[in-house]
């Protein structure tokens, strides 16, 4: 491996001076084949020399004229090949001198050698003396020093990894590929090597295609060759010639062969070991989102046009009609037949004992979808065609993914038994891809959104079981993570980020797409009026809902006419803003399915917590009359919505899960925590949102008493008497109200009381709005 000092110091002009010799040399060559060609070759041709030795003659002349052209291409090759390393040479050291330059500005010292510390030398003595003084801040210097290390090490093992290449390919480029012998031309064996290329990242991905079919195989392969697979795989994670010419030579289905040998050995086998395949899986992985890279395309204001628009699949239709999109249609259309047939993986063959009915093997989508969980970088185009191809597949069986045993827990989750639901989780890593492809307006007559919301058959784990050699049936079930990458897809594709990690909240206020709103207002209306929610969509559903606070206030105080006329459309625009709306019986019901989870409610409550008091912060000092009583006469409204839907989760019998204590215990704690961690994103509007910096001081006051009063118990009940005596709105209401009017000198204490009262009214309207849509849900 290269070093630091080596990079550093090595002068790579040298290559291109190399290069120019060898491609000076191709030209020499050429001037003595025309002179053999037409003094010595010319000879065996004439009419005067006839018979055997003529025959015999005429072979070998013109088998060593066709050296010299295989000589010239060979030259040429490596001169192309050195000029190839120059390039990414000087690239890589660059990046590594700006990673120098990187560290040395954040405070850190460099040494010849590529070694980081910390540079004192910059420090005043009272902030040397400071430093060594403080454990704190001893371990912020030893974590900084690590981590620009890393940045360091990194960029030379990127050197490192690109000289191996270019060994790789300087060695097999003189090898001859005798590709013209045998009757099929004048090549000698064993002679200039009439085949060879000039790029690097062929011979690497040639090399790496055998090992790959050596290890489907089951040849024996040695451990640094294994390690040599990875390093190709690493070193040209970017490179689509790379990444196409191995994929395309390996197949579809020897892709996912490759891909269950890699798992088979990463979760069995010699445990020494396993790190080392799945590091290979990873890099498997990145390469086939490389190899199926669709690029992106842009209108004639040359902005990037967004996936799922008419505008992008028109230049999309009319790229994959040109050469460039060659490679990707000939994989998807093998990959539609490999995806559907059987492969075997250890996993799923040992979910059957020995001995026991027929065995099982793994279908090429389930494989495919398991391997892509550990790449990223996936084009959208590609992602949601992989996904209407596995939805045909299984509408045309609805048992292929079939299988025994569950695939849920933390030995063997990592393989996705149900690929559509995998390849959905990865999809919300996109965004865009995810609200494209479940945009109702873009998918034509597919009706992805319903088919996933309400008419796939989610149950994949077989029951069938043998008695000796008979066969016993019963009602497939799911598996314990059944629609987690739905839940997942939908609450990036209705809000335009990556679904929320935890400490993390949805902003009330966050602005929206027409496309984004559209998905909202339909899975609103879809599961709304069964008031019941899968318990794996409650929570990120309860997420995305939460975003859209700002338009769900207005739809429950039902006071907005824009709002109820554009329930059936599902969005209207005004002022460059766009608003979701759906009607407020679907919106009370869909709150209620959401609110079996105490923690998607408290999401919920929480963020209309938080926009109420937004709202009251936007009313202008002096605000009399209507201008300051309407707002707060909403926010009482939609309170008393979230009052009512309390009320019938408490009292429903089919809380069985849940306690109504330990419900109310949990919602607490869900809401007097969360937004610890800033989360910052650009958001559809082109608004930075920063979780955590722009809480609201009323909110922050409520949350703040009640914590201060649950951290003296620990026990379940008594949590859920104190969150009950928080979450009712006339305790609620004058903390907030009370705390927001300490900035308002021309408000009365008396008038105080007066708007808080003034919520109070409103809630009462609220609890009956939502009392009449709420029925029996038993049914």
């Amino acid at each position: 491996m290269l070093t630091y000092a080596e990079i550093m110091t090595t002068d790579f002009a040298a290559l291109t001076t190399a290069a120019g010799k060898w491609e000076s040399m191709a030209g020499e060559i050429k001037k003595v084949e025309d002179r053999y060609k037409d003094t010595v070759q010319k000879v065996a041709m004439g009419p005067n020399w006839v018979g055997v030795s003529a025959g015999v003659a005429q072979t070998n002349f013109a088998g060593t004229r066709y050296e010299y052209g295989a000589a010239q291409i060979q030259a040429k090759a490596v001169g192309s090949l050195l000029r190839d390393a120059h390039t990414q040479f000087v690239d890589l050291k660059k990046k590594l001198e700006s990673a120098r330059a990187e560290a040395v500005e954040a405070g850190m010292s460099v040494s010849e050698e590529g070694r980081v510390s910390f540079d004192y030398a910059r420090l005043t003595d009272s902030e040397r003396r400071a430093y060594r003084n403080d454990p704190d801040g001893q371990r912020t210097v030893s974590e900084a020093v690590t981590k620009w290390q890393k940045h360091i090490d990194d960029r030379v093992k990127a050197v490192s990894d690109a000289d191996e290449g270019v060994k790789i390919a300087l060695d097999a480029v003189v090898l001859d590929s005798n590709k013209d012998v045998g009757g099929k031309g004048d090549d000698q064996l064993n002679g200039f090597n009439a085949g060879a290329k000039g790029d690097i990242e062929l011979y690497e991905a040639e090399n790496a295609k055998d090992i790959a079919t050596r290890l489907n195989g089951g040849e024996k392969v040695s451990t640094a060759e294994v390690a040599e697979l990875g390093r190709s795989f690493r070193d040209n994670a970017d490179n689509k010639a790379f990444s196409q010419t191995f994929v395309g030579g390996m197949g579809a289905g020897g892709t996912i062969r490759l891909a269950n040998t890699l798992n088979n050995r990463a979760h069995g086998g010699d445990e020494s070991q396993r790190g080392l395949y799945r590091d290979l899986n990873k890099g498997l992985a990145g390469t086939l989102a490389g190899a199926t890279a669709v690029p992106e395309f842009k209108g004639s204001d040359g902005k990037k046009l967004v996936y799922g628009t008419k505008a992008y699949q028109d230049a999309f239709t009319e790229w994959s009609k040109g050469s460039d999109a060659k490679f990707y249609n000939d994989f998807m259309g093998d990959l539609r037949k490999a995806g559907v047939e059987k492969y075997e993986l250890d996993v799923v063959g040992d979910k059957i004992a020995v001995g026991t009915g027929h065995g099982q093997d793994v279908r090429g989508y389930q494989a495919l979808a398991t391997l892509m969980q550990q790449g990223t970088g996936y084009s959208p185009q590609f992602l949601g065609d992989l996904t209407d191809d596995m939805i045909a597949a299984e509408k045309k069986d609805k048992d292929i993914w079939d299988l025994h045993g569950s695939f849920d827990d933390k030995k063997d989750g990592w393989f996705k038994n149900d690929p559509v639901d995998g390849v959905l989780s990865i999809m919300s890593r996109d965004p865009e891809a995810a609200t494209g492809y479940l945009d109702p307006k873009a998918d034509g007559d597919k009706d992805r959104l319903k088919y996933l919301l309400k008419d796939r058959d989610w149950d994949f784990v077989n029951t069938m079981d043998w008695r000796g050699n008979i066969e016993t049936t019963g009602k497939d079930t799911s598996d314990g993570d059944v629609r987690n990458g739905l839940g997942l897809a939908l609450e990036a594709a209705t809000t335009g980020h990556t679904p929320l990690g935890p400490g993390q909240d949805p902003w009330p206020q966050t602005p929206h797409t027409e496309a984004q709103s559209r998905i909202m207002h339909d899975v609103i209306g879809t599961l709304g009026p069964d008031q019941k929610v899968h318990e794996n969509l409650r929570e990120p559903l309860a997420r995305s809902l939460a975003s859209y606070s700002a338009d769900t206030h207005e739809i429950l105080a039902g006071l907005d006419g824009r709002y109820i006329r554009a329930s059936g459309d599902g969005h209207f625009t005004e002022g460059g803003t766009t608003h979701m709306s759906a009607s407020q019986k679907d919106l009370v019901q869909f709150i209620r399915g959401l609110s079996d989870d105490p923690e998607a409610y408290a999401t919920l409550y929480k963020a209309e917590s938080r926009y109420s008091n937004l709202v009251m912060e936007g009313i202008p000092q002096g605000a009399t009359g209507d201008n300051l009583r309407n707002p707060l006469d909403k926010s009482g409204t939609v309170l008393g919505v979230y009052s009512s839907v309390m009320e019938d989760v408490v009292n429903d019998d089919r809380m069985g899960k849940y306690s109504e204590a330990d419900w109310k215990a949990k919602v607490a704690y869900h809401v007097i925590g969360g937004a610890v961690t800033p989360l910052y994103f650009t958001t559809a509007g082109g608004v930075s949102v920063a979780f955590g910096d722009s809480l609201q001081r009323g909110v922050d006051t409520w949350a703040w008493q009640w914590g201060n009063e649950m951290k003296a118990e620990a026990d379940t009940e008594a949590n859920a008497k104190i969150a009950d005596k928080y979450l009712t709105v006339n305790n609620q209401v004058p903390i907030m109200v009370e705390d927001w009017a300490k900035d308002r000198p021309d408000l009365s204490g008396q008038t105080v009381q007066s708007l808080s009262s003034q919520i109070l009214n409103g809630h009462d309207r609220g609890v009956n709005t939502a009392q009449k849509y709420l029925t029996d849900t038993t049914n």
